[in-house]
């Protein structure tokens, strides 16, 4: 398998990796809310530190929503960029949650819930188990509350995430011990390298160029938009693959 760059922009910590389902050639971490400057020196000072070329890479594998929205905006567009002036590059996608969930693996037995804080007392959440080669996911990425997901009937062995960490009272009451924040409990791109290797993990962007990611809401600009003129706002941002 060639090599693949993994970009994680999903939340206020950003990531970048290089390597294939096995190996990790390197991994960059991007500090606090500094997506649209730092990313693309990021990836350059990757390969460059790697000793690799954009021939060498067969892919890139990016974090899908939901989460920031800016930061989620960033990702994409940086890689449809990329495709452009690499066009013979395939692109899979695969959710930042899912990312955090595998990142923490070894920390429990049992299912681990992933929770990004998403404001206004809100996470966006998921649940994932994971078995011999395979994922199961017990609760899909969406918007939630942290009650909602406490009454849910799920009981992880483990919450992780900058949500998990807002919500900590409530988050060790759901599963018994304290929640893992960043920079453990984060997003890792190295992880979603190593999601490549899992069935059905990630799922191959067939368009990057028209591709959206599941921003999990609506953004603050078409929340007012709408509210402004009474109506849904024509053709608004929406997932594609």
């Amino acid at each position: 398998m060639k090599l693949h760059l993994a970009i994680d922009t999903a939340t206020s910590l950003g990531s970048v990796a290089l390597g294939d389902e096995k190996t990790l050639v390197g991994e960059f971490v991007i500090g606090d809310r500094r997506h649209a400057a730092a990313l693309v020196p990021a990836i350059e000072d990757l390969l460059r530190l790697g000793g690799r070329r954009w021939q060498d890479l067969g892919g890139i594998v990016l974090a899908d929503g939901p989460g920031s929205f800016t930061g989620l905006r960033i990702g994409f567009a940086t890689v449809q960029g990329l495709v452009r002036e690499h066009p013979a590059l395939d692109v899979h996608r695969a959710p930042s949650l899912l990312a955090t969930a595998w990142s923490v693996l070894g920390c429990c037995n049992g299912p681990v819930a992933a929770v990004y804080d998403a404001l206004r007392g809100e996470v966006f959440a998921a649940v994932y188990e994971f078995g011999k080669g395979q994922i199961t996911t017990l609760l899909a990425p969406r918007l939630t509350t942290p009650e909602e997901l406490a009454e849910s009937g799920l009981r992880p062995c483990l919450a992780a995430g900058d949500g998990a960490v807002v919500h900590a009272a409530l988050m060790r009451q759901w599963t018994g011990r304290a929640p893992l924040g960043p920079p453990v409990g984060a997003p890792r791109a190295s992880a979603l390298l190593a999601l490549l290797g899992v069935p059905e993990a990630t799922t191959p962007v067939a368009d990057p160029a028209s591709a959206e990611p599941d921003y999990g809401r609506a953004a603050e600009a078409q929340v007012r938009w709408e509210h402004q003129h009474g109506q849904p706002l024509p053709n608004p941002p929406s997932r594609s693959s």
